[in-house]
């Protein structure tokens, strides 16, 4: 990466502000249910604290509020669960921008100050320049950890790199670092597992991966559409009939290029989604059912693939791997992956990583990444504009 990064920058005696991702799901009373993109946050946070600077200011978004200040959406809980992390006072300000932030910064006993929601002001989206200024006259220099949010120009991961230094954080450092081997120079073979709903979300990572991978396994409701192109039945199982054709030319891709596409070959079927005594598993669907899941033969065939590979990137579960008896597939490929001690095994974020979590297999990953939209776009090939407005190694200063 021939970005800065925050071990490049002198931050002693500087007021650092920080993108962070701290867009955390809330319970009704407003508790933090899953932790985890604070957490991710924490060896930047500790390491900036580390080296004496003046202030830690940190910033995020929470939610979709569109530009209005919404209760619920506050970040208070997330300033709360940081202390407890940290072990020391975190300041939560009311505001992200005026003089009573930046009074207020200036006169803390604390060295941690979180700022309130950005997209509590609709600027912070439609990366005003002065909203983006504003930010930047609060510090001496910028970090930007936010992986998740790395695909957006908003002021606070693109507007703000025009007014101070811009380095990447280690979070979004190993994303960079993994993801963008995975597109760049993966271990071979390079197989990826694609699953989730639809086709039309993943055309342009498909025909991106032609050009890279050497294998392809295809599972989950996206699936159906390219048998639908093969011609096989797929009963009332899930179809983008108007991706029937761009599914077949894909596939068409696939042949000429060498790249083995994966397909499912058995199926788990029921006769009415909300009916999960009427599981059967099938070779063929039948009329009336729909295909829920990969069936045995299916699964084997894709651990026969991932067991030669040495770089895996998953993305997509398989199945409906939230309703238990639709998950097996879905569980034995993460179980799989797991064992994979050979294999670089990288999680593409969203409901991918929440799979892995659900069945306890996280940890086994080599890396999850922590942004569904970011990791789809990087691996897509496109450039993401966090990341491409960060200061360049060996540029002056602003």
């Amino acid at each position: 990466m021939n970005k800065l990064t925050v071990k490049e920058i002198d931050l002693k005696d500087k007021k650092v502000i920080v993108r962070a991702d701290f867009n955390v799901p809330l319970d009704d009373q407003l508790n933090i249910t899953d932790d985890i993109r604070i957490q991710a946050a924490l060896p930047t946070i500790k390491y900036i604290l580390e080296q004496s600077p003046k202030k830690l200011i940190l910033m995020s978004h929470l939610g979709r509020p569109k530009g209005e200040a919404i209760d619920k959406m506050r970040l208070t809980p997330v300033a709360k669960r940081l202390q407890e992390l940290l072990g020391e006072g975190v300041l939560k300000l009311d505001d992200c921008i005026g003089s009573s932030v930046s009074d207020a910064i200036d006169s803390s006993s604390e060295r941690v100050i979180l700022l309130e929601n950005l997209r509590f002001h609709k600027a912070e989206t439609d990366n005003d320049p002065e909203f983006s200024k504003s930010l930047a006259s609060l510090a001496d220099v910028y970090v930007n950890d936010a992986f998740g949010t790395a695909h957006r120009a908003h002021a606070s991961t693109e507007g703000i790199t025009k007014f101070l230094p811009a380095a990447a954080g280690f979070l979004l450092e190993k994303e960079l670092e993994y993801l963008g081997q995975a597109v760049d120079n993966p271990a071979r073979p390079y197989v990826v597992i694609m699953g989730g709903a639809k086709v039309s979300d993943k055309i342009l990572l498909i025909e991106n991966l032609l050009e890279k991978a050497d294998a392809i396994l295809i599972g989950g409701g996206m699936a159906y559409t390219f048998l639908k192109a093969l011609g096989q039945k797929i009963g009332n199982s899930l179809l983008e009939a108007d991706r029937v054709d761009t599914a077949r030319e894909l596939l068409d891709k696939a042949k000429a290029k060498g790249v083995n596409i994966v397909l499912t070959t058995d199926f788990v079927v029921v006769d009415d989604f909300g009916k999960q005594d009427t599981v059967q598993i099938v070779d063929e669907i039948p009329d009336g059912t729909e295909s829920i899941d990969i069936g045995p033969k299916t699964r084997q065939a894709f651990k026969d693939v991932l067991a030669t590979a040495k770089t895996i990137v998953w993305n997509g579960p398989v199945g409906v791997f939230e309703i238990d008896p639709y998950a097996q597939g879905t569980r034995e490929i993460a179980e799989f992956l797991a064992t994979l001690d050979g294999a670089t095994t990288i999680v593409g974020g969203g409901d991918s990583a929440a799979a892995a979590k659900k069945f306890n297999v996280a940890d086994k990953m080599t890396h999850i990444s922590t942004g569904g939209g970011a990791s789809l776009e990087l691996l897509e090939g496109k450039e993401l504009p966090g990341i491409a407005a960060l200061t360049n190694k060996g540029e002056v200063a602003i």
